[in-house]
């Protein structure tokens, strides 16, 4: 993952879901890195990653686009 950025990490599934989504939808690729630990199912972050040429921008789309309440 040379060429990629982290440009969110969160605990939660459907978070890390919902911004790869919105990302996707204004035409940005972005994957998600499961950092789960193996022995705890639960325990452990996902994070959010993107070419870094389009990173300023997914950035801006997350700050911008994606709210959690």
């Amino acid at each position: 993952m040379v060429n990629w950025e982290k440009v969110y990490t969160t605990e939660q599934v459907y978070k890390a879901e919902i911004v790869k989504a919105t990302l996707e939808e204004r035409g940005i690729n972005a994957v998600i890195l499961d950092k789960r630990d193996s022995s705890y199912n639960n325990f452990g972050y996902r994070e959010v990653y993107v070419d870094k040429a389009n990173m300023e921008k997914a950035t801006l789309i997350i700050k911008q686009d994606v709210e959690f309440e």
